[in-house]
């Protein structure tokens, strides 16, 4: 049997302790069909498949949960969530281990660009997990409707609350999440989440009832070495005395084959391998520790010209340029433009992964998303917007004046100071945001 990391024994017949309320709901129809569920058939093989998958970052996460004065069960929603998949993606664009939309990510002080995506690093997306987990704790006094406002929206959820007032009175604490899911009010997914994360955490910390045995994997452990800008993931790897797979392992959130074209950052490599680094990295020659050059184009350059010079195809050149349109008509680029040429080992280490800035918004009649960033209050956003505090809380179904960085509202009215930012939706393929 595999105890987890807060388990203490008492004898060999330990019993497992839980530091979120699941004994009080484990025999809620919904949290029984999830039990039901992760112990039989082929969707218990993938439960037992990522939960040993998980016990790469338990420790981590528990200790960041533990850290930001949170129950280190809810540990369990990131399985719920992405199975513990740094690089998981949804249809709604939603990324990472913890499902992190890019506004809301941003919010929460990670980098998600066309170069680094910090929502597929699993302790920087755990630490913005945790800090807004702590914020929907405060906003809703429980935490799992602090659970369900993650997944569906805390504007969702406080609508919710304001309209069913009445049915829910009497109700207080977790108690609301359920009694608030009987409404029906909630989409199918948030009503389904709780349930789910209380029966993973019942399964999972009783393993041995349900005859579960839980594979585990070495820690997710490292040492660091700050690096400068464009500097080849493959460099590094050999550097470290390590593959490229295993430098992508420890940093999934580096994701076209180099450090930043502007910027220094640190990055993970193997434990054991930070003495042997330095020395070996500077032995290296430029043409393998510089990952990509600046070219300014002359007239009549295109992708394919840049390419063949550097020996590489003419879309990864391309690729590097995210922002640099060539011309429809002729395939050639504006003379003068600079443009970042990678170098072939660069290539070979790319990610192809969809672009960070793909977001995707709903609408309410007219209303707009607001990012909260820090510093904000209502009255800052509601004058940025045009609108009132006491209008943004109606629509919200804000019940008090807490809000927090990070957390998306809807806003309605003309945007008014300069300055004011507000989420934008896209031209295309607009749906229902996940957070």
């Amino acid at each position: 049997m595999r105890l987890s990391v807060d388990s203490t024994l008492s004898g060999e017949d330990a019993e497992p302790r839980w530091d979120i309320d699941v004994r009080s709901y484990e025999m809620v129809d919904r949290v029984q069909f999830y039990v039901e569920r992760f112990t039989h058939g082929e969707t218990k093989e993938r439960f037992v498949d990522r939960l040993g998958h998980g016990t790469r970052f338990e420790p981590m996460i528990r200790a960041k949960l533990r850290a930001g004065d949170l129950p280190e069960d809810m540990y369990y929603l990131a399985l719920v969530e992405s199975g513990f998949d740094p690089n998981a993606y949804s249809r709604a664009a939603a990324v990472g281990m913890w499902q992190f939309m890019s506004s809301t990510a941003r919010g929460m002080g990670l980098r998600v660009d066309w170069w680094v995506d910090e929502r597929r690093d699993p302790v920087r997306s755990t630490e913005a997990a945790v800090r807004f987990l702590r914020g929907l704790r405060e906003q809703f006094g429980s935490m799992y409707l602090a659970a369900a406002a993650y997944n569906g929206g805390p504007g969702r959820i406080s609508r919710g609350l304001t309209r069913y007032a009445d049915q829910l009175e009497g109700s207080s604490g977790d108690d609301m999440f359920f009694a608030l899911a009987e409404t029906k009010y909630l989409r199918n997914e948030t009503r389904e989440y709780v349930p789910q994360l209380v029966a993973a955490a019942l399964v999972a910390k009783d393993s041995a009832r349900y005859g579960i045995v839980i594979p585990t994997q070495p820690s997710f452990a490292y040492d660091s070495v700050k690096l400068g800008p464009r500097v080849p993931v493959v460099a590094i790897a050999r550097a470290a005395g390590t593959s490229v797979s295993a430098v992508q392992e420890l940093n999934p959130h580096i994701l076209r084959g180099m450090t930043p074209p502007r910027d220094s950052m640190k990055v993970r490599i193997p434990p054991g391998t930070r003495a042997r680094f330095d020395s070996a990295f500077a032995e290296m020659p430029p043409d393998v520790t510089v990952g990509a050059h600046s070219v300014v184009t002359r007239k009549g350059a295109t992708w394919a010209s840049l390419a063949s010079q550097a020996k590489v195809s003419a879309r990864a050149v391309s690729n590097f340029n995210p922002k640099v349109k060539a011309s429809r008509q002729t395939g050639t680029i504006a003379a003068g433009t600079t443009v970042l040429v990678p170098t072939p080992l660069v290539v070979q280490a790319f990610l192809s992964v969809p672009d960070p800035s793909i977001e995707r918004f709903g609408s309410s009649a007219g209303a707009r998303t607001y990012v909260v960033r820090p510093g904000d209050n209502l009255s800052v956003i509601a004058k940025r917007n045009g609108t009132t505090a006491a209008a943004i809380m109606r629509l919200n179904g804000l019940r008090k004046p807490l809000i927090f960085p990070g957390q998306e509202l809807l806003v309605k009215g003309r945007p008014g100071a300069r300055g004011a930012r507000t989420a934008k939706a896209p031209t295309k393929r607009a749906t229902a945001q996940k957070r």
